[in-house]
């Protein structure tokens, strides 16, 4: 079996993104990742949950990894990054999702600055957030091997519009870091370099930790989002709600509800 596209492409973007923000891993209590993933019929381990936490501009990365085998249901190898700026930024959060379904032969992916005000009132918020990445969202878009993912209206609402959800051969998707890695520079550069005086000016007429909290509520929601109770039979329901609730807080929660 060769690379496991879908792991190395998260992987390589993960190691770059803690780097380079300066936060902490959290261990769990036997000194290895937050919360090691076990399928409660198996009881195998069929992945992990990893958490960083931050004191600067980056407050918290959640990265959970998904190797999980059904016979003659599923094969998923599936990796997702969320980095999550602080409450009263107006620094987009970042995102990496990256599957691979082997039983499908198939491989998807999903780039992403979450915006943290509304992007449709807020033009120079647009030019100096999104804007320098415009080359790379459309390079993605006219790769070859590059289809549609299939997501709903309501969920590509509540992301942003240069949002990169797609599809991908194999081939496609082994090109792919040169764009990832721009979205990562750029956000990035918002960070250590802060956002203008300008755009600042103008997205002050937003609750901006109000404005977060409601949209990850709708981000990381089972009702929005069904691919949380296709987790559930993979990693069980308290693992898939503790994973759930570490994105959509930024508070470090070691239990669930």
């Amino acid at each position: 079996m060769g690379e496991r596209l879908a792991q190395g492409l998260c992987l390589r973007t993960l190691d770059r993104l803690t780097s380079r923000s300066k936060v902490s891993e959290v261990q769990g209590a036997d000194g290895g990742s937050f919360l090691p993933f076990v399928n409660s019929r198996s009881g195998q381990s069929v992945g992990e949950l990893r958490i960083w936490m931050g004191d600067g501009p980056v407050k918290k990365v959640v990265y959970a990894g998904i190797q999980a085998t059904v016979p003659g249901v599923i094969d998923l190898d599936s990796h997702m990054i969320f980095a999550f700026t602080a409450p009263d930024s107006a620094v987009p959060h970042f995102t990496l999702d990256s599957v691979e379904r082997l039983d499908l032969d198939t491989h998807a992916f999903h780039l992403d600055f979450i915006p943290r005000v509304d992007i449709g009132t807020h033009m120079k918020y647009i030019d100096e957030v999104y804007e320098p990445i415009l080359s790379h969202y459309k390079a993605v878009r006219s790769m070859d091997g590059i289809t549609e993912a299939e997501l709903d209206p309501r969920q590509r609402a509540i992301m942003s519009p240069y949002m990169c959800a797609y599809r991908a051969t194999p081939t496609a998707y082994s090109n792919l870091d040169e764009h990832v890695n721009a979205y990562l520079d750029q956000w990035f550069n918002l960070l250590e370099g802060g956002l203008s005086d300008e755009v600042l000016a103008e997205v002050s007429d937003t609750d901006l930790p109000d404005r977060d909290a409601k949209n990850r509520g709708l981000i990381f929601n089972a009702d929005v989002d069904p691919v949380w109770n296709n987790i559930i039979p993979l990693v069980g329901a308290e693992a898939s709600e503790l994973n759930r609730i570490n994105l959509e807080k930024n508070e470090l929660t070691e239990q669930s509800a």
